[in-house]
């Protein structure tokens, strides 16, 4: 195996988890922490479970078929793969104008600098990222590096929180109350939308497919998997060691208020890291993901991939500075990708059904029925949400 597909096989793990934790990640976690307490673990461990239904089999599917979402979609039935990829771009455009949103306000926690400035100097880094010669490479090595920086500097920080593991074991296992939306949201902002394809659709841009590769996408999908649980937990327990102890969170800004009650000022500082990691790192994964469900779908897009992904990342930068508010944003886009997860799912579950489409392989019925359990539990409670929303 090359170099190149090697930094893929990893950086394609590292592009769904950076992709997944972004600000609406940190945001999502701190706020339903806030809300739920400690039975939020279960919350946490339901995504995950969740996480792992969907996310292997599209990882799968996509890459033994050799066929981005988008195609597969067409394939079954001439003009879903459209559809499929105007909801899946309409989601990253909401998930990327907070992501924008999110790196002004690490920028601002880092330097002081007004926000609007750090969203503008952050469009230009993330531009300068997708220009370079080696864009693959490079987005593989940013996504990676900045991935790990985020997470040792929040795992720092949960143990300063000293929050209660045995009633975060407990509340885990047995909740003292459900909360559907948050289980919703969260699945949607972690593989809901974009973010279940970001992973895949590298695999296949980097030419790794096909049975041989099983093992590599196997590998791949599972790291990115562990990686978003690892964050998503470290970041619950440094929130609830703060909220345990009767400390209201500054709705401004949730997830920094938790770094600066547990470490001051320096702990103000590390959230700014942590927020700009998490947000730069997910406008590339939204942009690089967005557009790559376009890129098929007409031959000039693919001709100018990196002008319209330049575009996605400037008109979300625009949109940001002049409507802002990107803790609603962030909530709310995180629960509509959740509306767009069993769709899409069903949509290659179907696939890995077809012979025509799998060709000789057999993909295995228990991982069939896994995904179709993750349909049915997340189109049931996609549902229960949407009617709250409605009353």
């Amino acid at each position: 195996m090359s170099k190149k597909q090697s930094s893929a096989i990893l950086g394609a793990a590292f592009l769904m988890a950076t992709s997944a934790i972004g600000p609406g990640f940190l945001t999502q976690t701190t706020v339903f922490t806030q809300q739920l307490g400690a039975a939020f673990g279960f919350v946490v461990l339901v995504s995950v479970l969740l996480d792992i239904g969907a996310q292997l089999n599209i990882w799968r599917v996509l890459t033994l078929t050799e066929r981005r979402a988008q195609d597969l979609a067409n394939d079954l039935l001439p003009g879903l793969g459209y559809l499929l990829a105007a909801l899946v771009a309409l989601g990253g455009l909401a998930f990327n104008i907070g992501n924008i949103g999110g790196c002004g306000l690490g920028v601002q926690a880092m330097t002081g600098m007004d926000i609007q400035y750090g969203a503008v100097l952050s469009c230009i880094i993330a531009l300068f990222i997708f220009w370079i010669k080696e864009m693959g490479y490079m987005l593989d090595q940013f996504t990676r590096w900045l991935g790990i920086l985020m997470v040792l500097l929040t795992v720092f920080i949960a143990i300063s929180s000293n929050p209660p593991l045995g009633e975060a074991i407990k509340q885990t296992l047995w909740p003292s109350v459900i909360d559907t939306k948050a289980i919703v949201t969260l699945v949607g902002g972690t593989v809901g939308g974009y973010i279940s394809f970001a992973g895949a659709h590298r695999l296949l841009d980097a030419g790794i497919s096909g049975p041989s590769q099983l093992k590599n996408v196997n590998k791949s999908a599972v790291s990115g998997i562990v990686i978003t649980g690892i964050m998503r937990s470290v970041l619950f327990l440094a929130t609830l060691g703060v909220v345990a102890k009767g400390i209201t969170l500054d709705s401004s800004n949730p997830p920094a208020s938790v770094f600066r009650i547990v470490a001051g000022m320096a702990g103000y500082r590390f959230f700014g890291v942590v927020m700009w990691c998490a947000a730069i790192t997910s406008v590339v994964g939204a942009a690089y993901t967005s557009v790559s469900f376009l890129k098929t779908l007409h031959p000039l897009i693919a001709a100018y991939e990196r002008w319209v992904i330049s575009f996605f990342i400037i008109f979300s930068t625009i949109f940001f500075v002049f409507v802002g508010d990107p803790v609603r944003l962030l909530i709310t886009a995180g629960a509509l990708n959740g509306l767009i997860l069993p769709v899409a799912l069903a949509v290659v579950l179907i696939a890995a059904a077809r012979r025509k489409m799998m060709g000789n392989y057999k993909y295995p019925v228990w991982m069939q029925a896994a995904g179709w359990c993750v349909v049915a539990i997340m189109g049931w409670l996609s549902g229960i949400t949407l009617m709250g929303w409605l009353k």
